[in-house]
């Protein structure tokens, strides 16, 4: 090699390091915003459950200020309808919109959108809805992305990066599990592995966590775990309790496709109300508000994201009762089914009429709730007690996994919600069984599905027009010696044709693009020269 090469391949590495130093010090400021803007949103959810727990104990013991708490609901309905019509961004989980945005097909109007969805999901937790905090969490910390790449006037493909880098912070935090929120980059926002999305993935949730915990020994709290009431076997070699955990996953598979049809048919039902757009939104929003309110009235076990159902589950390896407060005094079995019918139905219907709240950790009770009745009939048939928390856990990750198809998350999230891989071979089994059954089904991520169902909805692309550009690979270029899929490439762009050498060839995902290689570049953007400036940002 001589000296001019040598020269040539030393400036491309000094590129590329530049490049991933950007990222780690944007990425690091992301986390430090996102970390504390949803610190602070997960304090004020805390307190917004406990509120609602204590004012619906007292309307239940007080029948006489019934009319007033559908007063209020009536009231927060009309709230939750105006935060979802003047800022879309902010309707349902938050959750599809992020993954738009990690794309490219939406943009974030930032303090907006993360302000409405800070203050509507919150007022859902006020109401006592079936609401989680760990989808608005996503939400706020994206916001705090793309905001930080705003003010530092990064490119849009920085941007697009830190919107990821927060959304992942912002997860990490809710959960309280840094690989949790990495995974989701590579799974569910960008479904791909690159050195840029590990990065910044990586370098927000840290400084997230970082933050978080600076705050959090300021005020003296501590973080609660999922299973601190749970106590796991040292020994799962048992033959005949891994036959327990298929037949519960295969139940729980089977839920969740379930759970998927149901989510889609009350959306399709919703639509079809024949109104003008913000009473329509404020039927479909106000049947489930006041829905939610009648099921939180009848138990407490369904309010609030399900954390301390979840907690309710754990019977110290079988040495303890399930400690669920009983429905209108009944067995526990049946109390066991009308709380999960009752978590299953208005999660759904939260889902369904695009409630800002989050469902995550509802979907996540739902699978437990699933597994605790499993336990009562599995331990009838000659299951050893002591293996009633792992199925408890097993199942929430089968039925998870079941409806928003992201089996390397479930497992990870599983994995360190529990602080130990010692179970990751029973979760392993469940999360695929979840995960083949789903796609027997042929279900996507009820993610995927609400993001299209959105976009279609407000009619995003539509006013697209089709342009062509012909590029060039320079020499340094950020998808120089990149194969076509590990570029993160506009919204709507493809790669139609590479020439290399005078020849014409068909590009696929894996082809590796070198210094010289001339694109025929196929988009549909209502921004050309935008897309333009993106694309040469790539290959120039």
């Amino acid at each position: 090699m001589n000296e001019t090469q040598a020269q040539k391949k030393e400036n491309t590495k000094g590129k590329r390091y530049q490049n991933f130093i950007e990222l780690i010090m944007v990425g690091s400021v992301t986390g430090v915003f996102a970390g504390a803007a949803v610190t602070l949103y997960n304090l004020c959810s805390k307190f917004g459950e406990e509120f609602s727990r204590d004012a619906y104990a007292m309307v239940r013991a007080n029948p006489a200020w019934i009319p007033l708490l559908f007063l209020v609901l009536a009231l927060g309905a009309f709230l939750l309808t105006a935060a979802v019509y003047f800022v879309p961004m902010a309707k349902g989980s938050g959750l599809p919109q992020v993954e738009g945005a990690t794309r490219g097909i939406l943009q974030f109007s930032w303090f907006k959108d993360g302000a409405a969805m800070f203050a509507a999901s919150l007022l859902s937790i006020f109401l006592g809805l079936s609401a989680g905090s760990e989808g608005p969490s996503l939400h706020i910390g994206a916001a705090s992305g793309e905001g930080v790449a705003r003010m530092l006037r990064r490119n849009e493909m920085i941007r697009r990066y830190q919107v990821t880098g927060g959304a992942c912070a912002g997860l990490a935090v809710a959960f309280n599990a840094p690989l949790t929120g990495v995974a989701f980059a590579f799974e569910e926002a960008h479904k791909r592995f690159t050195p840029e999305v590990f990065i910044c993935a990586f370098s927000s949730v840290i400084f997230a966590l970082l933050t978080r915990n600076l705050l959090y020994d300021a005020f003296g709290l501590t973080a609660d775990s999922f299973f601190q009431n749970f106590a796991f076997p040292t020994d799962t070699a048992s033959g005949l309790f891994y036959l327990f955990l298929a037949a519960s996953a295969i139940v729980c598979g089977l839920v969740g496709v379930l759970f998927y049809k149901w989510v889609l048919l009350l959306h399709g039902w919703f639509e079809k109300i024949q109104a003008k757009p913000f009473l329509k939104a404020l039927i479909r929003i106000g049947i489930v508000v006041l829905l939610g309110g009648v099921f939180s009235l009848l138990t407490v076990n369904v309010m609030g994201g399900g954390k301390e159902l979840i907690m309710a589950f754990g019977t110290q390896g079988g040495v303890q009762p399930i400690s669920v407060e009983r429905v209108f005094g009944l067995p526990l079995v049946a109390t066991l089914l009308i709380v999960c019918a009752l978590k299953f139905i208005i999660t759904g219907a939260n889902m369904g009429a695009g409630v800002p709240c989050g469902a995550f950790i509802p979907m996540l009770a739902i699978g437990a709730c699933i597994g605790a009745m499993l336990n009562l009939l599995w331990v009838k048939l000659g299951m050893p007690p002591e293996y009633c928390d792992l199925l408890v856990m097993v199942c929430m990750s089968a039925f998870f996994t079941a409806i928003v198809k992201a089996p390397i998350t479930g497992v990870v999230m599983i994995c360190e919600l529990t602080w130990s891989f010692a179970y990751l071979l029973p979760v392993v089994i469940g999360v695929a069984i979840g995960y083949v059954i789903g796609d027997i089904a042929r279900t996507d991520s009820i993610y995927e599905e609400l993001l299209e169902l959105y976009v279609e909805e407000y009619g995003i692309g539509k006013s697209d027009k089709r342009e062509t550009f012909t590029l060039t690979v320079a020499k340094g270029a950020l998808a120089e010696k990149r194969e076509l899929r590990a570029v993160l490439w506009p919204a709507g762009v493809r790669v139609q044709e590479l020439i290399r050498g005078g020849e014409s060839h068909i590009p696929d995902g894996e082809t590796e693009l070198l210094v010289g290689d001339e694109l025929i570049i196929v988009c549909t953007t209502k921004e050309p020269q935008r897309t333009l400036e993106e694309l040469k940002q790539i290959l120039e």
